[in-house]
């Protein structure tokens, strides 16, 4: 039986413009079920996709540090996340959602 030969998926090496970029963030976002962590890795897909030098640069925090607070592992604080969504050239909005 021949073997199939496969690779790890990376899916920051599907995210090319900055819509798709926020097309991923936003499916991510309605997927975390409140997991911030879950967002943080979702933010640092897109990080690595835009190249995490130029992120690092643009926000002002270190590559390594960058790398371990959208690792997934923890949930950085909500001041790296503002940082790092201006560097990608992000933003958030925000709506009202229905009462209960």
């Amino acid at each position: 039986m021949k073997k199939t030969i496969t690779s790890k998926y990376d899916v920051a090496e599907h995210l090319r413009t900055p819509q798709e970029m926020a097309a991923y963030l936003e499916a991510c976002i309605e997927e975390a079920d409140g997991d911030a962590a879950f967002i943080a890795k979702a933010l640092g897909d897109i990080a690595r996709a835009k190249g995490m030098t130029e992120i690092a640069r643009d926000s002002g925090l270190s590559r390594e540090s960058l790398y371990k607070a959208l690792s997934g592992d923890r949930v950085p604080t909500f001041d790296t996340v503002l940082r790092v969504m201006t560097a990608l050239g992000l933003s958030i909005h925000v709506t009202a959602g229905q009462e209960n």
